[in-house]
């Protein structure tokens, strides 16, 4: 015969619940045991608002960063933009200096030369030069001013006669196409060339100075 001791179930049930509250306990003090151990709790906040601090310290420098980016890029491109101007204010000085070292040369190469004869003192052909070009063209400059202090633009043209030997023959010829026209304010400079058969020899040539009504106001001559 087994002899068994019941239990009241309300006793039952209240050691049932005494044993499920203390296990409770157990692992609930096992959990925040855990916590403080690994710092979870402590820390955990203060490293997230760590990190966000320095979060928050990196954007103000990448903002910093961008910002002076932009300034030095615009920067750069207000330099490159003055260093073009620069550079085609340097190329259009040389090109007015080699256009005055031109003239220069120009005058410097007429302006000792007599002047030719004028009617009425109202113009003169201030330099004439003539030289070969090539065996069958010849290079001419020419310089005609007005005397004193002109009232109104001369408006006339200016014709070429070419002078010398051809096959052993007396030879002249003027400028292909006739007279040329001439405007002259204060002075006028005329450079241009002027063909010719190539077995010509040519010794000199003149020029003349016509009005608009076509009587001569000046001539020059050139021995070349």
């Amino acid at each position: 015969m087994i002899v068994r001791s019941h239990l009241p179930w309300p006793l039952r049930w209240v050691i049932y619940a005494v044993a499920l509250g203390f296990s409770a306990a157990i692992a609930l003090w096992a959990f925040e045991f855990g916590k403080d151990i690994a710092g979870l709790d402590r820390s955990s906040r203060e490293e997230v608002m760590r990190l966000r601090a320095e979060l928050d310290g990196l954007k103000e420098e990448s903002e910093r960063a961008q910002a002076i980016a932009n300034t030095a890029d615009s920067l750069l491109k207000a330099e490159k933009v003055a260093q073009e101007r620069l550079a085609a204010q340097l190329k259009q000085a040389e090109a007015e200096n080699l256009a005055l070292k031109a003239d220069l040369g120009f005058f410097e190469r007429l302006l000792p030369v007599a002047g030719g004869a004028a009617a009425g003192g109202a113009l003169t052909v201030r330099g004439f030069h003539v030289e070969p070009a090539t065996a069958s063209q010849l290079r001419f400059q020419l310089l005609v001013m007005q005397n004193g202090r002109p009232s109104a633009p001369f408006e006339g043209r200016y014709e070429l006669t070419m002078n010398g030997e051809l096959e052993g023959q007396p030879w002249s010829a003027s400028l292909p196409g006739g007279t040329k026209p001439l405007q002259v304010k204060q002075y006028a400079r005329v450079e241009g060339r002027i063909d010719h058969p190539e077995g010509a020899v040519v010794k000199t040539v003149q020029v003349r100075v016509l009005n608009g009504s076509g009587a001569v106001m000046a001539t020059q001559m050139a021995k070349l």
